[in-house]
């Protein structure tokens, strides 16, 4: 049995989308080295069944995968005379050759000048204990849960590091070695970022201030197909990478682009066509960001598909948001003026287009299996699993590009993905349906939760990946009894809403309930006043509302009914509908059906899975969160 780690430690401190694919990257990479040298030392790899095409790359390079598909944890069947150190200390030497390919490549010829970095580099990455925990253990193979009792026993706790503080990895050393904020960490990092290595000034941003694990996970897309190491009989290799990741703002904006580029090839209007725009638009843009494409290498697909050229698709994703060209923090003063005419320009596509302004928010999705640990301890399913695991993995690549959006992860039973907010519901949706598809027909009854966060731009990505974990364990599994999806909506203030429901309450045959709620809302409401009207009269005032529909604490704890029953209280909401003013529905009728299934969605359901879904058990009090989270699918987050 064989784990390494620390998981949140690695890769969720990110400070961009891509430390955060980077860090999982490397942790997959890692660990498939570790299982290669279980097999070198005539091992097998029991579970999971390792990714064919991850694993050959490993020793041959060549063209391999973008993403990890190899799990931080699995089991393997070994002979009386192995040797598990000799894994561990494959993974420690692959750790080092890796990270003296990105030394070489960007920060060797600073060695002579600055000896503190080297010695700080050095303890950060290869003195013991330093940063990764490995734990292996030798037992039964029945005992699956060998690990978790061990970790159960101990804590990991990286060693106390002096000096200035790394702005990606808590608690590590930046590597200039000042004592102190000042001349010397600045003039350090200055030199860095105008040294002439390839991309530097992209990777880095001006005052951006890493230790040497941050400094790998930023950099070692850009030299890691040059990585050749002996590891005693045996060599690994390195396989190119992409050298950019879809930032946050790029997710956010892909389905308006989308949109864009759609129109500019097929309306032409009077005047000046939405083409001869847009060339106008990019040209000052591309000025107004140093003459970088920075998403030239970005693959979503909706941008991809849409017609246009490859130029107007490449932008930085942030050049399309009014606040950031508004903002005179990013701009200094000599780009102050040319952000005003970006804006200007911006606008005026917006109007000659018909378009609102694009979606400030994106979405995680994070996907977890369900009660696969306790039927490992079962030797006749693990097979079973693994080759059902295997399949998921190998078609959860494509699903998410199909859905716009971009893998982080996946292997074993997790998913880990960025997508636009509009399909990240779609996303969760097709994999469930895959992942249940692979164990059909087969004796291991099991289910997927999942957990969306729809994350504001501006907030720290780090921090929405953190609550992620907890959305998916203690809502959507413990809150919900599994099987499940719980989303939570980011503004820059704080968290909007959390809302969780069982899959079966969620989803009908037809669709998602809650994004066919906010389709029909958009569908039925009238203009734009109306619109804003409407979110007055009904969803911002619905948690009102439901405080006279819910029966109050003491009642509750009585026992005690509420004053109206279901049937009446979908009449009460449906004549709120009404009055409102802004539906084009004008019947009862019409507002009940579609009041109905909303307030199914703001009951809570928890699930229990010895029990028939009509007896599953529903909370009494309804919770707004359903509406506002319907309210904020249908406007996008856009606040008019």
């Amino acid at each position: 049995h064989f784990t390494l780690g620390p998981v949140q430690g690695f890769v969720a401190q990110a400070r961009r989308t891509r430390d955060f694919w980077a860090g999982s990257f490397i942790l997959s990479w890692l660990s498939a080295v570790a299982m290669k040298a279980v097999k070198k030392q005539g091992g097998n790899i029991a579970f999971p069944k390792p990714d064919a095409e991850f694993m050959a790359a490993v020793e041959n390079g060549g063209s391999g995968p973008k993403q990890g598909k190899i799990p931080n944890r699995f089991m393997a069947e070994v002979n009386d005379v192995f040797e598990p150190e000799a894994v561990v200390t494959a993974v420690r030497r692959a750790w080092i050759a890796l990270a003296e390919e990105v030394w070489k490549n960007d920060l060797a010829s600073f060695s002579d000048k600055h000896e503190k970095t080297r010695k700080i580099w050095k303890r950060q990455i290869e003195d013991l204990p330093g940063f990764w925990d490995i734990e292996w253990a030798l037992e039964d193979r029945a005992a699956s849960n060998t690990l978790d009792r061990l970790k159960n026993s101990r804590t990991y706790l990286p060693p106390d590091e002096p000096g200035l503080k790394c702005m990606m990895m808590d608690g590590w050393q930046e590597l200039s070695g000042a004592k102190r904020s000042g001349n010397e960490t600045n003039d350090f990092w200055k030199a860095v970022r105008e040294s002439s290595q390839n991309g530097i000034k992209t990777d880095l941003r001006p005052g951006e201030k890493l230790c040497a694990i941050a400094f790998v996970k930023r950099r070692f897309a850009r030299c890691f197909h040059k990585l050749e190491q002996d590891m005693g009989g045996w060599t690994i290799k390195g396989w190119r990478q992409p050298n950019a990741v879809p930032s946050v703002h790029y997710l956010a904006v892909a389905p308006w682009l989308a949109q864009l580029l759609k129109k500019t090839n097929n309306e032409t209007a009077s005047g000046k066509s939405l083409g001869l725009l847009l060339d106008g638009f990019h040209q000052q843009a591309l000025q107004l960001t140093d003459s970088k494409h920075n998403e030239w290498e970005t693959n979503i697909r909706c941008v991809r598909e849409a017609d246009g050229k490859r130029e107007w698709k490449a932008l930085d994703g942030s050049i399309f948001f009014d606040a950031m060209l508004e903002n005179k923090n990013i701009w200094d003063e000599t780009q102050q003026e040319r952000a005003k005419t970006v804006l200007e320009l911006l606008k005026g596509l917006r109007r000659k287009a018909v378009l609102d302004p694009a979606s400030p928010f994106y979405a995680i999705l994070m996907m977890d299996g369900d009660s696969l640990g306790e039927q490992m301890s079962d030797p006749a399913k693990q097979q079973i699993i693994a080759e059902s695991l295997a399949k998921f993995t190998e078609k959860a690549s494509s699903l998410v590009l199909q859905n716009n959006g971009f893998l982080i992860y996946a292997g074993g039973d997790d998913v880990l993905a960025l997508l636009p907010l509009e399909d990240a519901l779609n996303c969760a949706t097709a994999l469930r349906q895959h992942y249940l598809d692979c164990f059909r027909n087969t004796p291991v009854p099991t289910s997927i939760s999942a957990a969306i966060e729809y994350a504001h731009v501006k907030i720290p990505l780090g921090k929405v990946l953190k609550d992620a974990h907890d959305l998916l364990d203690k809502v959507a599994k413990d809150g919900r009894g599994r099987d499940a999806i719980a989303c939570r909506v980011w503004k820059p203030g704080g968290m909007l809403l959390e809302w969780a429901q069982p899959w079966e309450i969620a989803f009908q045959e037809d669709g998602f309930v809650l994004k066919k709620l906010a389709a029909t809302f958009q569908k039925n409401s009238q203009d734009e006043e109306e619109q804003d009207r409407f979110a007055a009269k009904f969803f911002y005032r619905i948690r009102e509302r439901f405080t006279l529909l819910n029966p109050d604490k003491d009642e509750d704890k009585k026992g005690l009914k509420p004053i109206l029953s279901d049937d009446q209280a979908i009449s009460l909401m449906a004549m709120e509908y009404l009055n409102s003013g802004a539906a084009k529905v004008k019947t009862m009728d019409e507002a009940r059906s579609i009041i109905a299934p909303l307030l199914e969605q703001c009951r809570p359901v928890i699930r229990d899975k010895t029990k028939a879904k009509k007896d599953w058990k529903r909370l009494k009090p309804l919770e707004a969160e359903g509406a506002l989270l319907v309210h904020f699918l249908a406007k996008k987050g856009i606040e008019q």
